[in-house]
């Protein structure tokens, strides 16, 4: 088992879906020059390879075992995208034998030599608490719906945002309620909210967090 003690310099991004956190971390990785883990596509790889294999998401066994052989090299990235891939991470991502199965990875990423950021719902909370820099992510239900659906609706003219906010909603219940890593914002964490910020006016906020951690 790797140790969730300090090793390296290690950036935490979490949030709640479409918050934006995903972005900033990527910008944040390029930045610095440090290598980017989304660990929600881990989630979206074991519940990929459920439905491949015509397995129900309600066999926590079967993806216990997925998660624990998972290898998202053989899985292209287009296919975890969209929003029944999210809404079946979503489900998968609740069982705690799925999360036990993947957070070693997750710890191995982070703490690697060279640093990592890592974004995700629990990477302050359970996988990097000794992380230097936490910061949660957010935005209110509506903005990130309108996010959500403007993503969604370049590839797909069926989609509503009603319904996406209904989807947001429901994950985010899923999300902060279930036993195992619930989402939550780490004591320590600090809190950016991006509902009036553009991506860049929330890259400068995200990055001068960074920098007063790593000056201290």
């Amino acid at each position: 088992m790797v140790s969730a003690d300090k090793r390296a310099f290690v950036i935490a991004i979490d949030g709640p879906a479409a918050s934006g956190k995903g972005t900033l971390a990527k910008r944040l990785a390029a930045h610095f020059g440090m290598p980017h883990l989304d660990t929600g596509m881990l989630y979206r790889g074991v519940a990929r390879v459920m439905l491949d294999d015509g397995r129900s998401l309600e066999d926590v066994d079967a993806a216990a075992d997925v998660a624990e052989s998972l290898d998202l090299a053989e899985i292209a990235e287009a296919r975890l995208r969209g929003k029944e891939m999210g809404e079946a991470a979503s489900v998968v991502a609740a069982y705690p034998k799925v999360r036990k199965a993947l957070i070693d990875l997750q710890r191995r990423f982070a703490f690697q030599p060279s640093g990592a950021v890592l974004d995700g719902r629990d990477i302050g909370t359970v996988i990097a608490p000794g992380a230097e820099v936490k910061i949660f992510v957010t935005a209110s239900p509506e903005v990130r719906a309108k996010r959500r659906f403007d993503e969604l609706a370049k590839t797909d003219g069926s989609v509503t945002l009603d319904a996406v906010l209904a989807d947001i909603r429901k994950r985010d219940e899923r999300d902060s309620g279930r036993m195992s890593a619930p989402l939550r914002a780490a004591e320590d964490a600090h809190l950016l909210d991006t509902s009036a910020l553009d991506i860049e006016a929330a890259f400068r906020a995200a990055l001068a967090v960074v920098e007063s951690c790593r000056s201290n």
